[in-house]
């Protein structure tokens, strides 16, 4: 009999329940749409992810990635997450890259260890950065309830999709950061004019010094109004920097601090070069396994 378990791991954690929790199914063949659903709903998690056949050759393996709400292309923390359960649960050895299978593409991940041979970073090269449209100031300001002058209007509003859109806003300072409060309805006032429907503000100043921005995200829309480490929106975000040329550089490696202000600190990884038109991103973390269950 096919033991029928699941797992939970927190994803971008410095320590244990601080970073974003997921849980990863291993044996997604038995559940219809239907279940994957509800067993996401019920966790209620940001995302749950079910993995389903591995590939004939390679370390490959289709995952499909859902939301309480309904299956999403692409997510950053359950694809980390999952690629470790991969790792650990199945493969059950030291292999220095896994493949997720996912709506939006194959997404490779890199493994790192420690000297004991312990999983200690993830790192996933996304998919190459889709700008969209972008916001005037003004309105930006007026969704996120902040004063006009806190937006940095030497970068632009605009949205940027790794698989996910994310609606990107430059702001000034962490006292316009720690401010924000998202204005749902107005918001949606401007759903016609985008794809998005979450918001990342991020600052150059840090609660930490060793870090190097410090971000949150808004995912109202997908149920759940702040996510404390989100790896989707961080790619997107390392894609704006460097086609926007933020640090002067055309190449990036730092350090995002997220979920201080709901007190779920998350550390995550950012790297990415720019050739031409061509935007290598590059979203990694640790994660924390946390429990496993199993459905009865």
């Amino acid at each position: 009999m096919t033991e029928n378990v699941f797992y939970v791991v927190d994803v971008f954690a410095e320590e244990k329940y601080a970073g974003n929790q997921l849980a990863v199914f291993t044996q997604g063949h038995l559940y219809s749409d239907d279940e994957m659903q509800k067993l996401a709903k019920e966790m209620n998690y940001s995302e749950s992810t079910f993995i389903f056949e591995r590939e004939s050759s390679g370390n490959t393996f289709k995952v499909r990635i859902f939301t309480p709400e309904e299956e999403v292309p692409f997510a950053g923390h359950p694809t980390l997450g999952t690629a470790y359960i991969i790792v650990k649960e199945i493969l059950k050895s030291p292999v220095p890259e896994v493949v997720l299978d996912l709506k939006v593409g194959k997404i490779p991940v890199s493994i790192a260890y420690d000297e004991a041979g312990e999983v200690k970073t993830l790192t996933m090269k996304q998919v190459q950065p889709v700008f969209g449209a972008g916001l005037d100031a003004k309105t930006a300001a007026e969704i996120l309830t902040v004063p006009a002058e806190e937006i940095d209007d030497r970068f632009p509003v605009q949205e940027v999709s790794t698989g996910l859109p994310f609606l990107i806003v430059p702001l000034k300072t962490l006292q316009g950061i720690k401010s924000v409060k998202v204005n749902q309805e107005k918001f949606s006032q401007v759903f016609d004019r985008l794809t998005a429907r979450a918001i990342m503000v991020f600052c150059p100043e840090t609660y930490e010094e060793k870090n190097t921005l410090n971000a949150r995200v808004f995912v109202e829309y997908y149920g759940i109004p702040e996510d404390p480490a989100t790896g989707s929106a961080n790619g997107c975000l390392t894609g704006y920097l460097l086609k926007y040329n933020y640090f002067n550089s055309r190449q990036i490696d730092i350090t995002v601090e997220q979920g201080y202000e709901i007190n779920r600190k998350s550390i995550l990884r950012l790297s990415g070069s720019m050739e031409e038109e061509k935007i290598n991103i590059f979203v990694g973390g640790r994660v924390i396994p946390v429990f496993k269950g199993q459905l009865v």
